[in-house]
C-alpha cells in the first residue's frame, strides 16, 4: 500500500519521464509531491454569464463549444486555435496562440469552464488564452476558483501538478497521518493535516489557503526545532577531553600578541576556553564580521589544546584559505615550540619546532605519519582533512572555518584512532564564519550550536567609505582608481557572472536594467580600453585550485594592481594592500554579501573605499544600498537583509530544503520562540520521540536531506 514516503514511481500514472522532471523540482517521494506547495494563486472565481463579461477584465465562463478550428497566419508564423462558445445569454470568441494540440482535446459539443482576459482587438472581441476546464464529475480545479500555480520545471505545468494532486489526495483520503502532536494542533487551532492539505492547494479563499498555510509554516519550523535540539542533546551525551585553562600560556600569547585584543575577543576567548574545561564536546559558532580577529581566538583554542598533549584540526573551505591559515597560525605562534603542518591537494608543508619553526616541504606519506603519532599539534587543511587516509593519535578539537553544517558524523571520522576505554571521544567543535546570522536563523538552522560574537573591530580601524556609483559618475570612479594605483595602492573589482549570457535570451529585470556584469568581458574592456598600462588580473570559479591559489598569490605580493573576480573572493582572502572595492552590479547582491565584499579592504593603515556600481532605477534598490553606505555593523544589515530579502540569500539555508511559502516563516521571532518552546516540551516528556513515530520519521530524513551523514 502507497505511504507518504513512497517513491513517486508508485502514484499512477508518473512514468519514467515525468519521474526524472519531478526529481528536477526536488520531487522523490509521496510526500515530497504533496509539500510541493504553491507559491501564488491565480484568481479565477468571478464566473459571469457571458452576457456581462467586460473588456480588460478577468472572468470565468462556461459554455458549450460551437465550433473550433486551427488557423495558420504565415506573417507571424503562429497557429491560432479559435473556438467560438455561447452559454444561452450570449456568444464569444475563444482565441489561444500557439496551441495546436487542442482541438484534440476541446472538440464541438463540449461543455466546458474557461478563464482569461477578455480583449478587444482586430479579431473583435474576444477571450484571450484562457484556462479550460472541461465539465465533468470531479469538481473544478483549473477554472472557477482561486487557482494554484506552482514551482514548475520543463514539461510540468501547474496544471498537471493540480491535476495529479486531486486524484492523489482522493487516492489517500482518512490515511494522511498527522504529524503535530494533538495537542499542539488544539492549541493553535490547526485544521487536521488532511483538510490543510486541501486548503492550501485548492483554496476557497485566500484566508482558507493562509490558515493552512500557517500550519505547515509552523510544523516546518517544528521539525527543525526538534532536529537541532535533539542533535544538541546528542551532543552533550558525547565524551570529550576536558582541557584545563593553562593561564600562563594564554598570557604569554596575548602579550606576544602586537596588536591589542577587543573587549569582544577576550569574552568570546574565554567562553571557548571554559568550554573546553567540560567533559562534553563544545559545539559552538565564532561569528564576527569580516576584519574581526576571530582566527585570533581560535587560536587561543588551539593553544590550550596542544599544550594539554592533544592535537587540533584546521578546516578551511579552499586551498588558498588553508595557506592563509597556516601562515596566520604559524606568525602567531611564533614563541611556542608547536609543529604545525599544512595538507592541501599538491603542496604539504610542516613547521617544526625541531628546526627553529622553520617551514619546510614534506611528503604527504611523512605528514600523515606524524599526525597518526601525535607529533603535529595543529593540522591545517581543506576537506582533505576528513578522509580515511587522515587519521589523527590524540585529536582534540576542530576547527572548521565558513562550514557551520559539520556534523557529528564527520567529527566522529576525524577521530577513529581516539579511544577512551573502548568508548570514542568527541573532539571539540569550534565554527567560524563572517556572516552575521539573524537571530530567527540562531534559534532555529544555527539552533544546535552555541553562539559566541565578536561584534568589535580591531582599534584603529579606518571606517571604510561607502559610495553608490551612478552610470554618468563611472568615469570619475575609474579616475579616482587609477590614482589609487599610482599612489601604490590595489583594487579589487567583483562581478556577479563570469561570463556574458546569450544576448538574445538574455534576460532582464522588469525594470528593463542590462544584463549582470561578467568577469570575462570586465577584465578584457578594463585591461584594454579603460587600464591599458595597469596590470589586471582575473579570478573565478571555474579556474583550477591551482589557478586560482596562483593568482591569489600573485596578487597579494603587488605583482597585479586590479583583480577582477566573482564572488569567490567573499571568504577569507586577507590583501593589507588593497583599498579599493570595486561592486558591479550591487544591487544584485544582498547586504551580507555586499558587507562581505567591503570587508575584503580595509585591513591595512590605509583609508579604504567600497563603490556600489548600479545601473538599476528601482527606488528600493537605491534605499537598499543607502542602508549599507548608513550602517557598518554586519549584525545589523543581515537582519535588514533578512527583512527584504528573505532567508533563502544566506548561507545553509537552502540546503534544508524548507519550502519558498515557509521561508518567510523565518522572519517571524514569535513564532520561530513558540515553536521552539514546543519542541522543548516535548523532548523533555520523549527525547527519543517513542510516543512520535512519524515525527522521528521526519526528522530522520531530514537529517539526510541536509547532508548531515
Amino acid at each position: 500500500m502507497m505511504s507518504l514516503f513512497s517513491p513517486i514511481e508508485h502514484i499512477s500514472g508518473v512514468g519514467p519521464i515525468l519521474q526524472r522532471r519531478l526529481k528536477k523540482l526536488g520531487v522523490k517521494t509521496v510526500h515530497d509531491l504533496l509539500f510541493h506547495l504553491p507559491h501564488r494563486y491565480e484568481d479565477f472565481s468571478n464566473l459571469l454569464p457571458l452576457s456581462e463579461i467586460k473588456i480588460n477584465e478577468i472572468c470565468t465562463v462556461q459554455g458549450k463549444i460551437l465550433s473550433i478550428k486551427n488557423i495558420k497566419t504565415w506573417k507571424r508564423r503562429l497557429t491560432l486555435t479559435e473556438a467560438m462558445i455561447e452559454d444561452g445569454s450570449g456568444a464569444i470568441k475563444i482565441i489561444w496562440f500557439n496551441q495546436p494540440y487542442l482541438i484534440k482535446i476541446l472538440k464541438q459539443e463540449d461543455s466546458a469552464f474557461f478563464s482569461g482576459k477578455v480583449v478587444s482587438g482586430k479579431n473583435g472581441i474576444y477571450i484571450s488564452n484562457p484556462v479550460y476546464e472541461k465539465t465533468g464529475n470531479l469538481g473544478q480545479i483549473h477554472t472557477g476558483r482561486l487557482v494554484a500555480v506552482y514551482p514548475e520545471t520543463a514539461g510540468l505545468s501547474s496544471r498537471w501538478i493540480r491535476a495529479i494532486l486531486a486524484n492523489l489526495l482522493s487516492n489517500l483520503k482518512n490515511r494522511i497521518p498527522e504529524t503535530l502532536p494533538l495537542k499542539i494542533i488544539k492549541e493553535n487551532n490547526f485544521p487536521p493535516v488532511e483538510k490543510a492539505l486541501w486548503q492550501i492547494h485548492f483554496p476557497k479563499s485566500l484566508q482558507e489557503a493562509e490558515n493552512a498555510k500557517k500550519k505547515f509554516a509552523f510544523e516546518e519550523l517544528f521539525l527543525i526545532q526538534l532536529f537541532v535540539l535533539r542533535e544538541r542533546l546528542k551532543i552533550s551525551r558525547e565524551k570529550a577531553i576536558p582541557v584545563p585553562i593553562n593561564l600562563p600560556a594564554v598570557k604569554k600569547f596575548v602579550n606576544g600578541l602586537s596588536f591589542q585584543l577587543t573587549d569582544a575577543q577576550k569574552k568570546s576567548g574565554w567562553r571557548i576556553l571554559k568550554d573546553l574545561e567540560k567533559p562534553q564536546p563544545m559545539n559552538r559558532l565564532l561569528e564576527g564580521d569580516v576584519g574581526s580577529g576571530k582566527t585570533v581566538v581560535a587560536a587561543m583554542a588551539a593553544l590550550g589544546i596542544a599544550k594539554a598533549g592533544f592535537q587540533t584540526a584546521f578546516m578551511a573551505p579552499t586551498e588558498i584559505l588553508s595557506k592563509q591559515h597556516f601562515q596566520e597560525i604559524s606568525r602567531l605562534f611564533s614563541n611556542f615550540n608547536f609543529n604545525i603542518g599544512l595538507l592541501t591537494g599538491k603542496q604539504d608543508q610542516f613547521r617544526s619546532k625541531k628546526l627553529k619553526n622553520e617551514v619546510i616541504e614534506i611528503s604527504r606519506k611523512k605528514l600523515l605519519e606524524k599526525a597518526l603519532k601525535g607529533d603535529i599539534d595543529i593540522l591545517i587543511g581543506t576537506h582533505a582533512l576528513i578522509q580515511d587516509k587522515v587519521k589523527f593519535g590524540k585529536l582534540g578539537l576542530v576547527i572548521v572555518d565558513e562550514q557551520h553544517r559539520f556534523g557529528v558524523n564527520q567529527r566522529a571520522r576525524l577521530c577513529k584512532s581516539t579511544t577512551d576505554r573502548g568508548g570514542q571521544i568527541i573532539p571539540h567543535l569550534l565554527s567560524m564564519t563572517a556572516t552575521p546570522i539573524p537571530r530567527t536563523l540562531a534559534l532555529t538552522i544555527y539552533g544546535d550550536l552555541d553562539l559566541s560574537l565578536i561584534d568589535q573591530l580591531p582599534r584603529g580601524r579606518k571606517k571604510i567609505i561607502t559610495q553608490i556609483i551612478n552610470p554618468e559618475e563611472r568615469r570619475q570612479a575609474y579616475e579616482f582608481i587609477k590614482k589609487q594605483v599610482e599612489e601604490g595602492r590595489q583594487i579589487f573589482v567583483i562581478c556577479p557572472r563570469i561570463e556574458a549570457g546569450n544576448k538574445d535570451d538574455a534576460k532582464k529585470d522588469i525594470m528593463g536594467w542590462a544584463e549582470a556584469k561578467a568577469v570575462k568581458e570586465e577584465y578584457e574592456k578594463l585591461s584594454k580600453e579603460i587600464f591599458p598600462d595597469l596590470r589586471l588580473a582575473m579570478l573565478h570559479g571555474k579556474m583550477t585550485p591551482k589557478e586560482k591559489e596562483q593568482i591569489m598569490r600573485e596578487f597579494k605580493n603587488k605583482k597585479s594592481d586590479i583583480l577582477v573576480s566573482t564572488s569567490v573572493v567573499e571568504v577569507g582572502v586577507d590583501v593589507p594592500n588593497a583599498s579599493v572595492m570595486m561592486i558591479e552590479g550591487a544591487d544584485r547582491f544582498g547586504l551580507a554579501q555586499l558587507h562581505q565584499f567591503r570587508g575584503r579592504v580595509g585591513r591595512g593603515d590605509y583609508q579604504s573605499y567600497c563603490f556600489l556600481f548600479t545601473e538599476s532605477p528601482s527606488l528600493k534598490t537605491r534605499q537598499r544600498l543607502r542602508a549599507l553606505i548608513n550602517c557598518s555593523d554586519g549584525f545589523a544589515l543581515a537582519e535588514k537583509d533578512l527583512e527584504i530579502r528573505g532567508p533563502g540569500d544566506f548561507t545553509g539555508t537552502r540546503q534544508w530544503g524548507i519550502p519558498d511559502l515557509m521561508m518567510g516563516a523565518l522572519k517571524d521571532i514569535k513564532l520561530v520562540e513558540k515553536t521552539r518552546e514546543a519542541a522543548k516540551e516535548i523532548l523533555l516528556q520523549d527525547p527519543e520521540l517513542k510516543r512520535f513515530p512519524l515525527l522521528r520519521e521526519k526528522i530522520s530524513r531530514f537529517r539526510t536531506r541536509i547532508h548531515m551523514e
